[in-house]
């Protein structure tokens, strides 16, 4: 009777790295990852070595000695006494506010910009047609100067506000836009305030949660609630009755053009330089977001506006339930690298003087302490780090929206 028997098992052999697939392809990466490393590693060493050679040494020590520089925005107290790691801080924090605030306004315009292109009306069409043409064939560095100079020379003074000139006055009583830049209210919080603000911030969650049931509710049941008017009762209601209950614990502080006889006193005042490099990275990046906007929205079959209009949908209805959700998986990936387009390119911001991680890391402490080296590997940590944030972010988003298939 015969038995039969598994086979001895193979033995591994050296060989098989080479001329075995199952072991090929991860021969071929380690070696690959090997020499990677050994290339850093002569690199590393090599720089040592030459430092070492002309008396220097890689430190970090200079953080904490007293930049002896003033910034001319920050968002955190700082004077020309505080060290060069807060004078650091403070130019991280202006580079996130332009990157961030930059961000949220190419968005809104691309994405208006992005659908007016597809417009039946001919002269919008056209219109948006050659914004995108102009800003995205000019260079950035170019936007800025212009919007830039624009403001320095076409802006009265500050002091046309103190009465120089009877025609200028605040503008709502409350404005004043001059040369220098923009004076606007500054808000000015009692303890309750904050409670204020608080609620302010969850009514804003609210209303994004309402509106995500309500499109749920659609898709699930097909019964289509109103978005309008609930949106915005969310978001003020609870806000105003906060307020008034609290005793109004929230003023503004005006800008005043009679307290001082040399320049605007109060608010807050919002530097030309920073107005000229938000807007001008704003709607650069807004023409190559409307590109891709236009691409998605073209991507999506015409049968389904057509299958969505004969079941009475509207036009604004339609755009917003059925093509762009459908049209982000075409348009989230090549917006994140205009986003990350957009906070690199915030490194010009030193071409018109505002003080960004470049102007003070990169540049006025860089001078002062000659610790090249340093300052260049920091610069690269920050925007490696503030990239891949972004990347991350920005993909978490994509894979939420994208469609699932069943």
């Amino acid at each position: 009777m015969a038995t039969y028997s598994d086979p001895p098992a193979e033995t591994f052999r050296l060989s098989q790295l080479i001329n075995d697939t199952r072991y090929r392809s991860y021969t071929f990466q380690i070696v690959a990852l090997i020499a990677l490393f050994a290339l850093f590693g002569y690199l590393l060493s090599n720089l040592l070595q030459n430092l070492a050679e002309a008396g220097l040494n890689i430190s970090f020590g200079f953080l904490g000695e007293p930049a002896g520089y003033d910034i001319n925005q920050t968002l955190i107290d700082y004077n020309s006494q505080a060290t060069h790691l807060r004078a650091s801080i403070v130019g991280v924090l202006n580079t996130l506010l332009v990157a961030i605030l930059g961000c949220i306004l190419a968005t809104i315009i691309g994405v208006i910009v992005g659908v007016l292109r597809l417009s039946p009306n001919w002269l919008i069409r056209k219109i948006m047609s050659v914004y995108v043409e102009i800003f995205r064939n000019v260079p950035v560095l170019i936007w800025i100067l212009i919007i830039y100079f624009v403001m320095t020379a076409v802006m009265p003074s500050a002091r046309s506000y103190l009465g120089e000139d009877p025609d200028i006055n605040l503008f709502l009583g409350m404005f004043a836009f001059t040369n220098r830049g923009v004076y606007i209210p500054a808000p000015m919080f009692e303890p309750a305030g904050w409670v204020v603000l608080g609620i302010f911030i969850a009514s804003v969650v609210g209303v994004f949660l309402y509106r995500r049931y309500a499109t749920k509710l659609l898709y699930d049941t097909g019964k289509l609630l109103p978005m309008g008017w609930p949106s915005l009762a969310i978001l003020i209601v609870p806000t105003l009755l906060a307020f008034f209950a609290l005793g109004q614990p929230i003023t503004l502080d005006l800008p005043d053009p009679l307290a001082n006889r040399f320049n605007l006193q109060g608010g807050m005042t919002i530097l030309g330089s920073f107005v000229a490099l938000w807007l001008a990275l704003s709607i650069y990046t807004a023409a190559f977001i409307a590109e891709n906007v236009r691409a998605g929205i073209l991507a999506i079959s015409k049968g389904q506006a057509e299958a969505a209009a004969s079941l009475g949908l509207r036009p604004r209805r339609i755009m917003n339930l059925v093509i762009l959700p459908q049209a982000l998986r075409v348009i989230i990936p090549p917006v994140i690298s205009q986003y990350l387009n957009l906070t690199k390119n915030s490194s010009l911001a030193i071409a018109v003087g505002y003080m960004d991680l470049t102007g003070t890391l990169g540049g006025i402490t860089l001078n002062q302490t000659g610790r090249a080296i340093e300052c260049v590997l920091l610069l690269m940590l920050f925007y490696l780090t503030i990239s891949l944030t972004i990347s991350a972010v920005m993909n978490a988003y994509n894979n939420a929206v994208k469609l699932k298939e069943r």
